[in-house]
């Protein structure tokens, strides 16, 4: 939930996503993008799923930042 609006990834609703945010506790609870298109027969043009997959790559970049300084932090506490 990139904007915590609700909408889930592109704007397609709640349970869209990986479940990496506070809706799915972080633990990766939603059913996910390419799981849910998969039975809907839906077209998915490349250019959505490029923009879907660059989406996807910035939210895991800024997590995996989020992941580095909670792990400084824990170490600094250690020390």
């Amino acid at each position: 939930m990139p904007k915590l609006d609700k909408t889930g990834p592109m704007g397609q609703g709640p349970m869209t996503g990986r479940g990496m945010g506070p809706c799915g506790g972080g633990l990766g609870r939603g059913r996910g993008f390419r799981a849910r298109s998969f039975g809907c027969r839906r077209f998915i043009s490349p250019k959505n799923e490029l923009a879907s997959l660059e989406e996807e790559e910035k939210m895991l970049e800024e997590e995996l930042a989020f992941i580095r300084e909670e792990k400084k932090v824990l170490q600094d506490q250690i020390k």
